[in-house]
């Protein structure tokens, strides 16, 4: 998990995906300069990986699968 200013933007490297959640402000200043350069780093660092996958799918089933049967709602 890479955080980028404090917790504002989180990456995290699953299994079959990379998440990035968050929102990252980044300001006119030497601040914004550096959190703009750490999300510059992850996204080459995830492009460059991507890249050198030989054998990268051209699209992955989406997660979570989705629910088979019914299921009686506990709420109610």
């Amino acid at each position: 998990m890479l955080n980028i200013a404090g917790d504002a933007l989180n990456i995290a490297n699953g299994k079959t995906r990379v998440t990035i959640s968050g929102d990252l402000g980044i300001a006119r200043d030497q601040a914004g300069l550096a959190n703009a350069l750490a999300l510059q780093k992850a996204v080459n660092a995830i492009v460059d990986a991507l890249q050198k996958e030989p054998s990268l799918p051209a699209k992955l089933p989406d997660e979570p699968a989705a629910p088979t049967g019914k299921t009686d709602n506990p709420f109610i």
